[in-house]
């Protein structure tokens, strides 16, 4: 069934230049920084003035109360956080006229024939992407308002953070090797690492959640159903069942990974780990077309992030991987690039070949789904 994609595979054209360019390394080398300072801080800069204007973020020296220009009392510089103690419980919602409260009233031969009946159109999942950019952007604005932030004066990994945590909740280890993680709606991530590290790590992470509440989207508008805690779980297992979804979702956080830093650096590793252990399971043209719906998703979570990540500040995150790494790059890990995507017929053919095979499989599995809906 995966094979019959094959016929609805393009060149993704956009992907194929950065790779090319990315492949000549005399071309996209940028210059080294010898003389800047490494800093992991995300925190503010010091400042001579102790009070701020909480509409226009002007600043105030000690003896001043009130900003004349907007007829506001000042703040203490103080009552600003450092963007690692923002707390954030960011709400992401799909709603319809069905509530499920458990997994045996979803997993049910009625709810599976309307998957597969798969009445979904990119129209339909374009308001999914769209409700999902405007929920994180409302997310980020309470976030800015709440906590007094001032962009100017945020690092770039302040505002990476700052801008993750309108999706998910972070938080933070100190041991074992993995440079952090997503599970049950948050980021953990290693703040030992160097700021361009933990930038990276959270655009991968993100990338994760971000496919998850794509699959919560469709699977609400395919049983008319609001999102709850229930169908957050479904969605989950749906990508980590079987080695076929776990592949495109680690290949699509990698993709999205590559997209804001620089070529040379990244780390297939956990992509790598998933073809190992597959032995064979799967052909090299099956994987080649995995890939493909893999770049899908992946270009639609690049449109999402960059509400945020302009050009500007991807420049910024680019500087800020090279201030600290100086190791040279490797561009073997890019012949693992595949730069094809599916037309959009293909794609909507992709999405329900994931969600049929996983509701499929969920069904003989409810016990699965209970221990983690207890346990996460």
């Amino acid at each position: 069934m995966l094979s019959q994609l094959s016929e609805f595979l393009e060149v993704d054209f956009e992907k194929k230049a950065l790779v090319d360019s990315a492949s000549h390394p005399k071309l996209c080398l940028r210059a080294p920084y010898f003389s800047d300072v490494l800093s992991c801080e995300f925190d503010y800069r010091e400042d001579p003035y102790t009070k701020f204007c909480p509409k226009c973020n002007r600043k105030y020296s000690e003896d001043e109360n009130v900003c004349l220009d907007c007829l506001v009392a000042l703040k203490k510089l103080t009552d600003r956080k450092s963007i690692r103690e923002i707390k954030n419980h960011p709400v992401f919602t799909f709603k319809g006229k069905n509530k499920y409260n458990d997994f045996k009233s979803i997993l049910t031969d009625e709810n599976l024939v309307k998957i597969n009946e798969f009445k979904f159109t990119m129209k339909d999942y374009d308001k999914i992407i769209r409700h999902i950019k405007r929920t994180s952007l409302e997310n980020l604005d309470k976030l800015i308002k709440n906590n007094y932030v001032d962009m100017n004066e945020l690092s770039i990994l302040g505002k990476v953070l700052l801008f993750a945590k309108s999706f998910v909740r972070i938080e933070y280890k100190s041991y074992g090797q993995e440079l952090g993680y997503f599970e049950n709606n948050k980021i953990i991530i290693d703040d030992r690492q160097s700021s361009s590290l933990q930038i990276t790590t959270l655009i991968h992470e993100l990338a994760h959640f971000l496919i998850k509440e794509i699959i919560n989207g469709v699977l609400c508008r395919l049983l008319k159903c609001s999102k709850n805690r229930h169908i957050d779980v479904l969605s989950s297992y749906i990508l980590s069942y079987d080695n076929f979804p776990m592949l495109i979702d680690e290949y699509s956080a990698h993709c999205c990974e590559g997209r804001f830093t620089v070529y040379g650096y990244q780390d297939y590793s956990s992509f790598l780990s998933i073809i190992e252990r597959m032995d064979g399971e799967m052909s090299r043209d099956e994987i080649e077309i995995t890939k493909s719906i893999g770049n899908n998703f992946a270009n639609t979570i690049k449109d999402i992030l960059e509400t945020f990540i302009d050009d500007e500040l991807l420049e910024d995150i680019k500087d800020e991987f090279e201030r600290h790494n100086h190791e040279r790059p490797n561009y073997e890990m890019l012949k693992l690039e595949n730069c094809n995507k599916l037309t959009d017929e293909g794609y909507l053919r992709a999405i329900w070949l994931v969600i049929i095979e996983g509701f499929k499989n969920a069904m003989d599995n409810i016990d699965e789904l209970e221990k983690y809906y207890n346990g996460a």
